[in-house]
């Protein structure tokens, strides 16, 4: 299990949810953190729960659907620490929930733009930095969602996040830049809807056991988050 101690991590997507878990998580692990949110305010609530931890803290914003927000958060990582040890591709959109026939093309260029293309525009910029300090985890949150054709440019975009995940690892073979997808489960979030299966809280610790793998650990894997957590409860 590799230390956390000292490293950067951004968490996409981490003013609520399964984001501002991860942060949390991660700071207790001495992990410092970079929080993002489409807005700056919004991240007020993780912030008050982060007061006591032991870590730096920086702040961002930006949409990661569009390239003014991916641009915005690219500038304020070089602003503060100017470094990514740990990325967290977290931050996803909900597709309208519509009969399959009715979805229009406008609510699938959205959805990818949020849930894929940002994800991959992220890797882009901050993966070679990694390489070329030998450390990286790149974590992308994908969906176990399956037989909901209602929402299908969300289950097809986390398909093809899963896909990208897989080809990200092989080019990065041979590397200390470990690259893998985390299904955390049906959570109890605003996105996941109050009939889900789980509270939010237990999408820890699976969530972060991606990040803590060794130098030649898994990667192109799918970590299953309620594997851990089950497993936890259990002890």
């Amino acid at each position: 299990m590799t230390s956390l101690d000292g490293k950067w991590a951004l968490i996409t997507g981490s003013s609520r949810g399964i984001g501002q878990q991860i942060a949390l998580g991660l700071a207790a692990r001495g992990c410092h953190v970079i929080l993002h949110a489409r807005e700056v305010g919004h991240l007020d609530k993780t912030m008050t729960l982060l007061a006591d931890a032991p870590v730096n803290i920086h702040r961002l914003a930006g949409d990661v659907g569009t390239v003014e927000g991916r641009a915005a958060i690219l500038r304020g990582v070089r602003e503060g620490p100017n470094q990514v040890d740990i990325l967290y591709n977290n931050a996803a959109i909900m597709s309208p929930w519509k009969e399959l026939w009715d979805i229009s093309e406008a609510d699938w260029q959205r959805t990818f733009a949020v849930n894929l293309f940002g994800l991959v525009e992220l890797c882009r910029a901050l993966v070679p930095g990694m390489v070329n300090r030998n450390f990286g985890r790149v974590i992308n949150v994908s969906s176990g969602i399956k037989g909901i054709p209602q929402l299908a440019p969300y289950s097809v975009s986390k398909a093809a996040v899963e896909k990208y995940t897989a080809d990200l690892a092989a080019e990065l073979k041979n590397t200390n830049v470990l690259v893998n997808a985390l299904d955390p489960g049906w959570l109890k979030t605003d996105l996941g809807g109050p009939s889900a299966d789980y509270e939010v809280e237990t999408v820890l610790p699976g969530a972060l056991v991606p990040a803590l793998l060794d130098k030649g650990g898994e990667s192109g894997t799918v970590f299953r988050a309620q594997d851990y957590s089950m497993s936890r409860s259990q002890s």
